[in-house]
């Protein structure tokens, strides 16, 4: 069968194609509008996927939706009544918001692909979620736990799958929370108040809590509260996002925690001020941490199972994913490489070919690249248009001399095959750097990224060498395959690693496979021949603001706007020429 799952009309729409029960195809609609985050329809997407796989879209035997556009419009319209007539004034937007197009997918999807809209089908939201974590991991049987800010009503739920090579697939959601209780939402009103945009900064509050200390758990207790059976209520008196459509916390928050910052303020935690933005962090982080481990723990106690998928946005929290590793009593813990809505596109079509239509289960790739692959004579030729010099060479010496650069200090754009389908660089489009210098951090930070100071960096290891440098509880390597786990970096090596252990002493830290990214594992082995340690600098390929870059262009234009010294794609290099550079610099002033 010839599925196409798409996710809309949120935040990070994507798009996903599965062939036989196998994916072929994923991408982000940011990776090809190059608008961060983009929720529109993806459309680009679906283009490509299809002509991925040389389909026109009559070939599809069925487009499947993320979630359930009349669920979610019956549960936006029964806030906004609930919270009358307090919300008076947003029920206009917020009904011209559903109406406009999210509440006619199916016409939208049948319109745009020219497919009869009996082939469009729809799942639930968090389903989507459970078949993306459970569905690609390689596991037969498993817990399940998704969490995010919220789907159509469920903000939790918790369940079991089982699944065999050539057999039949069970997924079942036992329970859930719902919406206006939600860890994501609760998460997201600290990243509002921190002056991050939600959806997207929520990464930059788990960074910044390593800078402070939980001084406001109690408070944050206070709003997060358990309830008997288990689980967890907000108090609602705090929060505004289920009474306004663009408002996140209440006045009694800022009563609570002091004044908002102004996104355009720098969070400095050397000062009382960035001390006490870092301290919040800190307090919304340890809560969030405690509930989540407690329902993971009483979870494993109740199924008995040695393994938990985790989906939804939640999973993105590396720290709370090492802590459940670590204390909730599963032997591992699977995260996809997506595990927020853009990777419900990829689970709503696995579900639909082994749930709805009842196909075999079929292993997946137990890989993230699934993107359009990177083009390394568009940048042989975009370099010789500018007059810089490039070469192609050998891998084995490609590799060897990228290495030697690193060690001298050189800051390295690695771009190679197919794009990651996620939010995380793993190997094809990274900025890679020497691990060991604190300056590198700052210069990276300030000069090439051009983001805040206290953001921290990622190493990537070879699995064999991983727990040499770092603390990995059992399963932590399996965690550290998509770079999901935060990790103490072991204390003699800290000095030797100063430009990924972050000031509290931890990593995120990618654990590589030679399987998954080979050219990636043998320029770790050459850097380690050379400087006598096997681990990198890895961060995303873009600067703040941009989405990680696909194609050669973007990795060239953003190569030239940064303060990067290679750049490699494929069997091309491409090094700065500093001279010009310089010289270009004294025409201009």
């Amino acid at each position: 069968m010839k599925i196409l799952g798409i996710s809309a009309f949120y935040h990070d729409a994507a798009a996903a194609l599965t062939i036989d029960g196998l994916p072929v195809a994923a991408v982000q609609e940011e990776r090809l509008s190059r608008s961060k985050n983009d929720p529109t329809f993806p459309m680009r997407a679906i283009e490509w996927c299809l002509d991925q796989a040389g389909l026109e879209p009559e070939a599809l035997d069925a487009a499947i939706f993320y979630e359930r556009p009349a669920l979610k419009f019956d549960r936006v319209l029964m806030t906004l009544l609930r919270g009358f007539p307090q919300s008076w004034r947003i029920f206009p937007k917020a009904m011209k918001n559903m109406v406009g197009e999210k509440l006619w997918v199916r016409g939208i999807v049948s319109a745009q692909l020219g497919i009869p809209a009996r082939r469009v089908h729809f799942t639930d939201h968090h389903l989507s979620h459970a078949a993306a974590a459970f569905l690609t991991a390689p596991t037969e049987e498993a817990a399940i736990l998704t969490a995010d800010g919220v789907g159509e009503w469920a903000t939790l739920t918790v369940g079991q799958g089982s699944k065999r090579p050539g057999g039949p697939v069970d997924i079942r959601l036992l329970r859930e929370v719902r919406f206006p209780h939600s860890l994501g939402l609760f998460y997201s009103a600290f990243t509002a108040w921190l002056g991050f945009p939600v959806n997207e900064g929520e990464y930059k509050v788990m960074g910044l809590a390593a800078y402070g200390a939980p001084r406001f758990a109690d408070e944050v207790r206070r709003i997060l509260r358990r309830t008997p059976d288990g689980a967890f209520s907000l108090d609602l008196g705090y929060f505004d996002y289920h009474r306004a459509v663009d408002a996140a916390y209440s006045r009694r928050f800022v009563d609570l925690f002091g004044p908002p910052r102004d996104r355009f303020e720098p969070i400095d935690p050397g000062t009382a001020q960035g001390r006490h933005y870092a301290d919040v962090a800190a307090s919304a982080q340890r809560v969030l941490e405690e509930v989540i481990v407690d329902i993971a723990t009483a979870f494993r106690k109740e199924t008995g199972l040695a393994d938990l998928c985790l989906g939804g946005g939640v999973a993105l929290n590396g720290v709370a994913n090492a802590r459940i590793l670590r204390e909730a009593g599963f032997e591992r813990l699977f995260v996809p490489s997506a595990p927020g809505d853009a990777g419900c596109a990829l689970g709503a079509a696995l579900w639909a070919d082994r749930i709805l239509f009842g196909q075999p289960h079929r292993d997946c790739p137990d890989h993230p690249f699934w993107g359009p692959a990177v083009e390394p004579d568009d940048l042989a030729r975009l370099a010789a248009e500018d007059g810089l010099a490039f070469e192609r060479a050998a891998e084995a010496d490609m590799i060897d001399n990228v290495a030697d650069a690193i060690g001298r200090g050189a800051v390295v754009g690695w771009m190679e095959g197919a794009v990651e389908f996620g939010p995380r660089a793993l190997g094809h489009r990274s900025i890679l750097a020497d691990p060991g210098d604190a300056a590198m951090r700052d210069r990276i930070n300030r000069d090439i990224k051009f983001r805040e100071s206290f953001r921290p960096f990622a190493p990537v290891v070879p699995v064999e060498q991983a727990a040499t440098f770092f603390e990995l509880p059992p399963g932590g390597a399996r965690l550290g395959r998509f770079m999901s786990g935060v990790f103490p970096v072991r204390p003699e090596w800290r000095d030797r690693l100063r430009a990924v252990t972050h000031v509290d002493g931890t990593a995120r830290v990618q654990v590589l496979e030679a399987a998954m990214a080979p050219r990636l594992h043998r320029l770790l082995g050459a850097y380690s021949r050379c400087h006598g340690i096997p681990v990198l600098l890895n961060t995303s390929f873009n600067i703040a603001g941009d989405p990680i870059v696909t194609s050669a262009a973007e990795g060239y234009s953003t190569f030239r706007r940064a303060g990067m010294d290679l750049l490699v794609a494929d069997d091309v290099v491409v090094r700065r020429d500093r001279a010009r550079q310089a010289q270009r610099m004294e025409v201009m002033a």
